[in-house]
């Protein structure tokens, strides 16, 4: 077994120690310049094993939700909207393949996966701002979960500041992140899409900021317009091969990423009144559209997104 991988038949433990839920804590993980490759390739077959989860999944899991069974990379799969859609997508029996540049967050999605549904996970340490990374990743990926057809981009960085004090560094990296990648992760999953065949899905994850402007996100609401640009684009380029290609807009969700933001006197409260159902989201509440959007039951969803705000974008501008 890859030191990486979390098959469904077996739970591996640490030398010396009593069988537990966690993976070996003495993984190395990948690097995400310079992926590791086994010195044996024949190594990667026993995380293969997509066919044996299929064949235990319960009907109360077999139902459109989960179709198709093919595996599903989730970028920023350590926490938040990327952590919460990795175990969406488990709960109806997909195999999962978390990549982040936070290795215990992602090694622990990756877990949990595996240890409450029984599919097969897997989980590396990839930049994805880096596209030679990226590129040598993708191919261990699909072989880790037997098959790829799904991906849904929930990697991003806020870049917090206004245009008088924005530079080269935090515009070029909140790009790279939150827009470049999804374009160039797309552009290598052709291959493994064409091999999954018709009914691959993608989902990026947008903002309502992509729709609207914020003062002190200028950066972060450029990445999340080009994304709905992107995503329109390569719809069309996917759709040529029966592959369907969407976005999510979320509103105000308790993620580490805006968490800072809460810590501002009134910021919370501000928020809530300004949304129509006077709460902010939980990260569940946007991963099950996406999980939604990635299966059999938006078969003839594409080029489009849905905004799951609260009602927030409904009523006024944010």
């Amino acid at each position: 077994m890859s030191p990486r991988a979390f098959d469904a038949e077996t739970r591996p433990t640490p030398a010396g120690k009593a069988p537990a839920k966690r993976a070996p804590a003495k993984r190395a993980p990948r690097a995400s310049k310079t992926p590791a490759v086994p010195a044996n390739p024949a190594s990667r077959a026993p995380r293969a094993t997509t066919r044996s989860v299929r064949a235990k999944r319960s009907p109360a899991r077999g139902d459109r939700l989960g179709s198709p069974g093919t595996g599903v990379l989730v970028t920023g799969g350590a926490s938040g909207i990327g952590r919460e859609s990795a175990l969406a997508l488990a709960e109806v029996g997909r195999p999962v393949a978390v990549w982040d540049v936070d290795a215990e967050g992602a090694e622990e999605t990756a877990t949990l996966c595996h240890d409450r549904f029984g599919v097969v996970s897997d989980w590396t340490v990839v930049d994805v701002a880096d596209s030679a990374a990226v590129a040598a990743e993708v191919p261990p990926t699909a072989a880790a979960l037997g098959s790829l057809g799904g991906f849904v981009h929930a990697a991003g960085v806020s870049g917090p500041m206004s245009v008088d004090f924005i530079d080269d560094a935090t515009w070029d990296r909140t790009l790279d992140v939150n827009l470049r990648a999804a374009a160039m992760i797309c552009k290598e999953l052709l291959g493994p899409f064409g091999e999954a065949g018709p009914g691959s899905a993608v989902v990026l994850i947008s903002s309502i900021e992509g729709l609207f402007g914020s003062v002190m996100l200028t950066a972060y609401c450029a990445s999340k317009a080009g994304v709905l640009g992107v995503m329109r684009s390569i719809g069309q380029r996917y759709a040529m091969d029966g592959f369907r290609v969407n976005a999510v807009c979320p509103g105000a969700v308790v993620t580490p990423m805006l968490s800072p933001a809460f810590e501002i006197p009134g910021f919370r409260q501000q928020i809530e009144e300004r949304t129509p159902l006077r709460r902010i989201a939980s990260p569940d509440e946007i991963a099950r559209p996406v999980r939604f959007l990635l299966s059999e039951e938006a078969s003839f969803v594409t080029g489009t997104h849905l905004t799951v705000d609260g009602g927030m974008t409904s009523v006024t501008a944010i």
